[in-house]
C-alpha cells in the first residue's frame, strides 16, 4: 500500500497567482507558511517556519485566485509531488503540494492570525437589551418540516 498525503493549515506569503494551461484548465500557484514552536535541549522556547509551494488545479484553482489574499489562513489538503525541467542547461527541481482540498480561514487583521476556531468566543455586552426566550417547552410536532 502506498499513501502519498499532505495538510497543512498556514498562512499565505504572497497573492495567489493564476494562469492557465494550453487546455484551457485554471492554474493557481501560491505559498503557504505554517510555525512550529518547541523547546530546545535548554529548555529555551524556539520557533522554525517552514514554506510550502501549492498548486491547485480547475475551478478551485479560479476560487483560490479570487478570494485568498497575502496573510491570510488556508487549510491545504492535498499530496507532495517533486516536478523536475531542464534550464540554462541545469537540472532543476521543485517539491509542492497538488491540492485537492482547499479551504479558506479568517482573512488577515480581521482574527490577528488566528483560525475561527481557535478564537477567543467573547461574551455578548449587556446593554439591557437581552433577548427574552419563552420558557415553554417546543412541541416536535409543531415544527413544520
Amino acid at each position: 500500500m502506498y499513501v502519498n498525503k499532505a495538510i497543512i493549515v498556514g498562512n499565505l506569503t504572497r497573492d495567489p497567482e493564476q494562469r492557465a494551461l494550453p487546455s484551457g484548465i485554471a492554474v493557481t500557484n501560491f505559498s503557504v507558511a505554517t510555525n512550529r514552536v518547541y523547546k530546545d535541549r535548554d529548555g529555551n522556547r524556539q520557533e522554525s517556519t517552514d514554506y510550502h509551494n501549492v498548486v491547485v488545479f480547475g475551478r478551485q484553482a479560479e476560487t483560490s485566485a479570487q478570494y485568498l489574499k497575502k496573510g491570510q489562513n488556508v487549510y491545504i489538503e492535498g499530496r507532495i509531488q517533486t516536478r523536475s525541467w531542464e534550464q540554462d542547461g541545469q537540472k532543476k527541481y521543485r517539491t509542492e503540494i497538488v491540492a485537492e482540498k482547499v479551504q479558506f480561514g479568517a482573512k488577515s487583521g480581521s482574527m490577528s492570525g488566528t483560525s475561527q476556531a481557535e478564537a477567543p468566543q467573547e461574551a455578548p455586552a449587556d446593554n439591557g437589551n437581552q433577548i427574552e426566550y419563552p420558557e415553554d417547552e417546543i412541541n416536535p410536532e409543531d415544527i413544520p418540516f
